[in-house]
């Protein structure tokens, strides 16, 4: 039997949304290409980043998505490692950066852009204007072709600038014998590897949340609680954290997740499954499986990082439980494993486009049996802390 379509409706011919999208991006490319042209001269060569002296840095990602929020976390890790003596400021967008990055050592403030930028155009001016007050050494936007970001580096003070130039732009050729990583979380590490004055050789930081002990230990309190802690103890079984959500074309359907899950419970009798919801709070599983319910993405990331591996499809929480360090598993029914696949460790990805059933279930049970040898049980609830 073949693998069942991911749920989702037939784009129509002419989306509003999208083409409304389109239309904002030419009139704000229009009304501000003179400040964006200049800022891309004020971009930073490869090369030309100095070792020393840099102190103060912002970092912009002005999006309110989980997982484009988890990945820049490789290129906070990068900005430590290679300047360990400084502060990084991050602007996001919504709250979500402030929950992520709350403990962060070297991270001072997190900016929170609000999501409806017209609906709070007040809000806005004042951030803006507090980001304006401060002087960066260095200010990096941590995406590519995002014109939020490009314009928060044109707004900005700061003595060096990096970002991926125009590519149409008179720094393009600095670049273009530098081919960028696919990987998404590579691209900002690579863009201030490249522009560092000195050679790294380095792999690239995996994610990582930096959960605290005390938040391990209240997902590990809370995962023997939803499992029930005698039966746990006295038979361990291998836990397996879902996510069956996911936006768009991304998601599968319900029916979908239950036949994969029976199927691999069958191969996998000593699994035990723990259905994590999403935020609408509806469960999307059989209700036999134990499950676990909150919208803070900390406590969400402390309870997975307890669990000895996690599947979902393509989604924020799917980099999220890679951020924990358990093994994770992402299912793509159409977007690029090799551009947002989870990476590094004991984490793989399938691409379910034209595959059965049959055979995704098998691949996630090889998968399964690869993860139960690593030396990551604790005996009791899923992964050491």
């Amino acid at each position: 039997m073949h693998l069942a379509a991911p749920q989702h409706q037939q784009a129509p011919t002419a989306n509003p949304s999208r083409r409304w999208d389109r239309l904002r991006r030419r009139l704000v490319a229009a009304c501000f290409r003179r400040l964006l042209d200049v800022t891309d001269r004020q971009l930073c060569r490869p090369g030309h980043l100095p070792v020393r002296g840099i102190h103060r840095v912002l970092v912009c990602r002005p999006n309110h998505r989980l997982g484009n929020t988890v990945l820049i976390t490789p290129l906070l890790a990068e900005i430590e490692t290679l300047y360990p003596g400084a502060e990084i400021d991050v602007v996001s967008g919504g709250n979500v950066g402030e929950q992520l990055f709350v403990e962060r050592f070297h991270v001072r403030r997190v900016y929170s852009l609000p999501r409806k930028v017209a609906r709070h155009l007040w809000a806005t001016v004042k951030l803006l204007r507090q980001l304006r007050r401060d002087t960066y050494d260095l200010a990096i936007d941590a995406s590519i072709d995002s014109q939020s970001g490009r314009l928060l580096l044109a707004i900005v003070k700061a003595r060096f600038k990096l970002g991926y130039p125009d590519e149409r732009g008179p720094m393009a050729s600095a670049w273009s014998d530098v081919p960028r990583p696919e990987h998404l979380a590579k691209r900002s590490v690579f863009l201030l590897r490249t522009a560092y004055a000195q050679q790294v050789s380095r792999p690239c930081p995996p994610l990582n949340l930096h959960l605290q002990e005390t938040e391990k230990h209240n997902g590990r309190e809370v995962l023997r609680a939803i499992l029930g802690g005698d039966e746990q103890a006295t038979c361990p079984h291998m836990v397996v954290g879902v996510f069956a959500n996911a936006t768009g074309a991304k998601r599968y359907s319900s029916d979908w997740w239950r036949q994969f899950i029976g199927d691999l419970e069958a191969r996998q009798p000593h699994v035990r499954i723990v259905n994590l919801l999403a935020e609408h709070g509806e469960c999307q599983l059989d209700e036999r499986h134990a499950s676990y319910y909150t919208r803070d993405p900390r406590r969400l990331a402390a309870v997975i990082a307890c669990m000895d591996a996690f599947i979902s499809a393509d989604c924020g929480v799917m980099h999220l439980a890679a951020a924990t360090g358990t093994p994770t598993l992402g299912l793509f029914s159409t977007s690029s494993p090799a551009k947002y696949g989870p990476y590094g460790g004991g984490n793989a990805a399938i691409d379910t486009r034209d595959k059965s059933m049959a055979e995704v279930v098998a691949a996630a049970d090889d998968w399964l049996k690869r993860t139960a040898t690593t030396p990551h049980h604790d005996g009791e609830t899923g992964r050491q802390a």
